[in-house]
């Protein structure tokens, strides 16, 4: 992996999302990984429709979905960001989007050449329970290690924010290293590969169907 084209775009704009579109990208990572030596479940497959469906339209699929923990991430990250800088004395750089043929990955920002970070906002009960772990999230597990080796960074920030708690409490920061991972690195090639054949697959038997008209009943069959 690594061999990334990266592109200094602003995220959430239509010409970022052009570009994710009939993408894996590092958020739906999860996904994938998910039963990994089985075989894949309803949301890979679900998803391996949207991309299929994405490489032959060019247009994203599920473009309107979006809900209130989704909104209030947008409207946190910037808050958060400004706050990692202020603590750590640098600055953050625009994540953009690191293009990797099938894959591809939109980071929340960039540290000097080694570093990337990651910026969730969580609600109080979640923010705490990641300040008790001590450690990487779980949920988000596969998009950071696909993360750090997409971007062929260093290390990787994970940053929980929560801005109810005490001021030098909202921020929860847990970094991880590259080196840490690379047998994580070695199965998400392995799966990605399974999963891209899964698109295709997928891809092939939507271009080879038909819409057929039932004379008999004139109903769309």
């Amino acid at each position: 992996m690594s061999s990334f084209n990266f592109y200094d775009v602003e995220q959430n704009t239509e010409e970022w999302f052009g570009m994710r579109a009939g993408k894996l990208t590092s958020s739906s990572l999860s996904k994938v990984m998910a039963n990994y030596g089985k075989s894949f479940g309803d949301p890979a497959k679900q998803l391996a429709v949207n991309i299929a469906l994405e490489q032959v339209t060019g247009v994203r699929a599920g473009s309107s979905y979006s809900n209130e923990h989704m909104d209030r991430g947008h409207e946190q990250e910037p808050i958060a960001r400004t706050h990692y800088e202020a603590i750590n004395f640098c600055e953050v750089s625009n994540g953009g989007f690191f293009d990797n043929g099938f894959m591809g990955c939109s980071p929340d920002g960039l540290v000097r050449e080694e570093g990337v970070i990651e910026i969730k906002s969580a609600l109080p009960h979640v923010h705490y329970a990641r300040v008790k772990r001590g450690g990487l999230d779980p949920v988000y597990k596969w998009q950071c290690i696909s993360n750090l080796e997409q971007t062929g960074r260093d290390w990787l920030d994970f940053i929980s924010f929560c801005p109810d708690f005490p001021e030098d409490q909202k921020m929860f920061c847990y970094r991880v290293h590259k080196g840490q991972f690379q047998e994580e690195v070695a199965m998400i090639e392995d799966r990605a590969t399974l999963f891209s054949a899964l698109v295709e697959e997928t891809k092939e038997k939507i271009m080879g169907s038909k819409y057929i008209i039932n004379v008999e009943r004139g109903e769309a069959g």
